[in-house]
């Protein structure tokens, strides 16, 4: 019927359908919907290059479960906060961005998460509740990010359980550990123009590739030492305190 809620099945259907390269009207002939309730469930969930249907389910999850109360409910003076709805979109729009750097799914949430966190923190089981996952798939993508130093770990104050926290630098970290791998898919590149020779037609085009990525992350890497020069000298500039002379 048209007026129910969209499934998890009919979003795989219309990631199907756009995979297909159909148009909405298709897609909606498919579900026995309208043209216009796929086109806003695309446009809500990253556009048709960037719809994903597990993403979109659970966007659609998080805005369920977190509807804003009505004005007349909030106390005078209260601050509203961002729309729940926004805020859910972005945090699967920003999942899907970290996934699209070859980032696992669920380490991917875990920290889009954390960046949307008041206080860059949350525990595992606050996690687990949030993705919709188990704790045992939390853990192995807490560790991940730990292991890259993406995120550290402490003593949640108010019980025994860890608390992860956004590491401070998690961007640049994150910018460098992918400029890496670039820079690895540069070097073998690079190699393979070798093994075909420079005088082949495939050994040119790997140069040209090669050269190109080599170039580009080196141009990152000088970019984040000049940042990191930066902020490390603006942590050492401290106030001078005035000195006061006694007259005698």
């Amino acid at each position: 019927m048209p007026g129910r809620r969209l499934t998890a099945a009919d979003r795989h259907r219309i990631a199907e359908g756009l995979a297909q390269d159909l148009d909405y009207a298709e897609i909606a002939r498919g579900l026995g919907r309208p043209a216009s309730t796929v086109s806003r469930e695309v446009a809500r969930n990253g556009g048709p290059g960037r719809y994903r249907a597990d993403l979109a389910q659970l966007a659609t999850t998080h805005r369920a479960r977190r509807r804003p109360r009505p004005p007349a409910a909030r106390e005078l003076g209260e601050h509203a906060g961002p729309d729940p709805g926004a805020t859910a979109a972005f945090v699967t729009d920003l999942t899907a961005a970290l996934v699209e750097t070859g980032m696992p799914r669920t380490a991917a949430g875990v920290l889009a998460c954390l960046f949307t966190s008041e206080t860059g923190s949350h525990t595992a089981v606050e996690l687990a509740r949030r993705l919709r996952v188990s704790a045992a798939t939390t853990s192995h993508a807490v560790a991940l990010l730990h292991q890259h130093g993406l995120i550290r770990r402490g003593r949640d104050s108010h019980s025994r359980r860890h608390r992860y926290f956004l590491d401070e630098t998690a961007g640049v970290r994150s910018a460098v550990a992918g400029v890496r791998a670039n820079q690895r898919l540069a070097t073998t590149v690079l190699r393979g123009a070798g093994v075909f020779g420079a005088d082949t037609a495939v050994g040119t085009r790997l140069a040209t590739a090669g050269q190109f990525l080599e170039q580009l992350g080196n141009d990152i890497l000088r970019a984040v030492e000049k940042r990191a020069r930066l902020v490390s000298a603006a942590g050492t500039k401290r106030p001078r305190t005035p000195r006061t002379t006694t007259r005698r």
